[in-house]
């Protein structure tokens, strides 16, 4: 068995008011509101600082925009009859295509979690597979409504790129994989090594921080995809394969000889992975985020896709019978119905259930709770849920 970390071992030729919107408005009259004062005023030190009716109306403006997106994304969701779910176009136990081309992995009952909270059919999702050069790209441009594909949260990533983050549905970290015959235990031995390694990711930069604080030489083998770092590392044109380790696990079982390769215990960074989605439509961020948030819960109260009718009739948590819809309706807010939770969990399985059969104990990979066990677990990892009430 795998211990994922050891222990986590632009003109305008018509007249703006026809093409302004209401929140557009507001900030072109704060900035007339600017000139004039610029141009008609002393400069003094006071006049440097915005005025209050000025600050309120931008921050009108703003609010006014974020009002006219809400609830966009769910109705253009229910319109089209399905969701568009973004997701990794091939890593075994997370999101690739069986041998019927059926998808399946972690992050794809993800997808099928929020098409039945929202369809009460997890079949009416449509997978859009992404390389990591297009995946937030797509997202901003509307192709998908969300991506579920293994996406590092980072603080850049949140604030910049015009995208918000709904969770943690998995704790990585990124390691190592090299050939068993090295005889390494340690990345700290890899001096003059040669690794494999995706462009254009969180991967490279955090490989060349790891090894200028460490002070060791290394040669990294950069290509553009998980695939090419996988081939490269195969036929031995580099001695190390650097990712994500849940990604390295899932490499491993694609050689020709898994048991003659391993990953070494070295864990260089903290990779909280989740479903990311566009900023300005709170009731989507809460939809994703709950339909998370709902399945983690269900473990934790020990709630199953196969006991689930049993606990909504009969269980004395009130917190249970609250989350299921038998005593409130939790997803009015959102514009669900009271079933929402209900339906995600019975079609699909709570979060216990959906980790053990594509990369736990039931799957190949076999990989250890580690962090990503409950945080009231015997041996207590991160995932944990707000209360649902």
């Amino acid at each position: 068995m795998i211990s994922i970390i050891p222990s986590l071992a632009q003109g305008v030729s018509m007249p703006l008011r026809h093409v302004l919107d209401n929140g557009s408005r507001y900030l072109l009259t704060a900035m007339m509101a600017v000139v004039t004062i610029s141009a008609c005023s002393p400069r003094t030190s006071g006049d440097d600082a915005p005025s209050a009716e000025l600050k309120a109306n931008v921050n009108e403006g703003k609010a006014n925009t974020i009002r006219n997106n809400y609830g966009a994304t769910l109705k253009s969701v229910q319109e089209r009859g399905h969701l568009n779910c973004g997701v990794h176009p091939g890593l075994v136990g997370f999101s690739y295509r069986d041998n019927r081309g059926e998808w399946k992995g972690f992050d794809v009952d993800f997808c099928r979690a929020m098409a039945a909270a929202i369809f009460d059919d997890p079949a009416k999702v449509n997978f859009i597979p992404l390389e990591t050069d297009n995946r937030f790209g797509a997202l901003r441009r509307g192709q998908i409504d969300v991506l579920w594909r293994n996406s590092s949260w980072t603080m850049s990533r949140d604030t910049t790129e015009g995208l918000n983050f709904g969770g943690t549905n998995y704790y990585d970290g990124q390691g190592f994989l090299v050939r068993r015959s090295l005889r390494l235990n340690s990345a700290t031995e890899l001096n003059g090594a040669r690794i494999c390694v995706q462009s254009g990711s969180t991967t490279e930069l955090n490989l060349a921080d790891y090894f200028r604080i460490k002070a060791i030489k290394y040669t990294p083998i950069v290509v553009a995809t998980e695939d090419e770092a996988r081939a490269k590392y195969a036929n031995e044109s580099c001695d190390a394969f650097s990712s994500d380790i849940s990604a390295l696990a899932a490499a491993r079982t694609t050689l020709n000889d898994p048991q003659n390769h391993v990953i070494l215990p070295d864990v260089i960074s903290k990779e909280p992975l989740g479903p990311v989605l566009r900023e300005g439509d709170a009731q989507w961020d809460n939809i994703v985020r709950w339909t998370l948030n709902a399945l983690i819960l269900a473990e934790e109260y020990g709630v199953t896709s196969k006991n689930i009718d049993d606990s909504m009739k009969s269980s004395p948590n009130s917190e249970v019978r609250r989350l299921l819809g038998a005593d409130s309706n939790l997803g009015k807010d959102m514009g669900l119905n009271a079933k929402w939770a209900y339906n995600a969990i019975k079609r699909v399985g709570n979060y216990g259930e959906i980790f053990d059969r594509n990369v736990g104990s039931q799957s190949p990979l076999n990989l250890d709770r580690g962090l990503n066990a409950q945080w009231n677990s015997p041996r207590p990892g991160l995932i944990y849920a707000p209360p649902a009430r």
